[in-house]
């Protein structure tokens, strides 16, 4: 019996430990994201009257932004949009990651993953601008594409403007984190496979990527949800026309000072996303929670 509650006492010591240490990321959690989201979805019941928000509790806002079709239409653009970024990010970085992970030396891999990050010392504003350059009707890229008798191509104010920055945004990172889920993999399964003859086909969709999905689905939800809200990239390359939910965030805020429509299509932003995260977190780790 005085055992038994040694144990307990341990453990009430322990837990009590381990709140002490997660007590940062609460608070810090609570300041920067609880509080400012809270504070949103209560400005969505503001009203405005002579430029001037006051303070209510009505579903103006909500009726009037949910009825408009010009909010739905920039909600499927911008989940649309993400969704291919994702796709597209996933399918180019995986040969990378792939041979990074499986090719390479451990000091090559560091490198790599060093150069990966270095794209990230320079602002992202930046690299966009460079793009816009590059993509531009006079660009270089039609100009190289010109002399093999193509274009000019028109990719600044489109959709795939878009993607490119998109892209510029995500793919380094997509590349580290399926490669750390790759590398990580117990190559004891991969030898073993191999030894009950197994194609390498079937090595990767029976063994590699059961083994890495956790990972792999990870990287895909960062491109989702860095594309879902980005604003530079649809703002400078697709044109702003038709507009994204960022964008049309900054076009409602313009509109009168209304800012609790704008904190509308915040917040059905984030419960997208609240959604679609835990959905990709669920099927992430349903069969290792299960097997467990």
């Amino acid at each position: 019996m005085s055992g038994t509650g040694d144990n307990v006492g341990k453990k009430k010591k322990l837990d009590g430990f381990a709140l002490t240490w997660r007590l940062p990321l609460l608070l810090w959690q609570t300041v920067f994201f609880v509080g400012p989201f809270l504070f949103m979805v209560a400005m969505s019941f503001f009203l405005v009257k002579n430029y001037r928000m006051t303070e209510a509790f009505e579903f103006v806002n909500w009726a009037r932004m949910m009825g408009r079709a010009t909010f739905w239409d920039s909600y499927v653009l911008t989940l649309g949009l993400a969704s291919i970024s994702t796709v597209t990010a996933t399918v180019i970085a995986f040969p990378a990651s792939f041979a990074l992970a499986f090719k390479t030396s451990d000091s090559v891999r560091r490198w790599a993953i060093f150069l990966l990050i270095v794209p990230f010392f320079t602002s992202y504003l930046v690299r966009i601008f460079s793009w816009y350059v590059l993509l531009a009707e006079a660009g270089p890229l039609n100009a190289v594409l010109g002399y093999v008798g193509l274009g000019p191509f028109t990719m600044l104010n489109t959709k795939f403007g878009t993607i490119v920055g998109y892209m510029t945004l995500t793919l380094p990172l997509v590349v580290i984190l399926q490669t750390i889920a790759l590398a990580n993999i117990d190559k004891r399964l991969i030898e073993a496979a191999h030894n009950l003859g197994c194609s390498g086909l079937r090595i990767l969709t029976s063994v590699i990527l059961p083994a890495a999905k956790p990972g792999l689905v990870i990287a895909a939800l960062f491109v989702f949800i860095l594309s879902f809200g980005d604003f530079v990239s649809p703002y400078y390359l697709g044109g702003s026309k038709p507009p994204t939910l960022p964008i049309l965030i900054i076009d409602t805020t313009k509109s009168g000072q209304q800012w609790p429509r704008a904190a509308v299509v915040a917040v059905m932003m984030m419960v997208t996303l609240f959604a679609i995260a835990f959905a990709a977190i669920v099927y992430a780790y349903r069969k290792r929670a299960s097997a467990s």
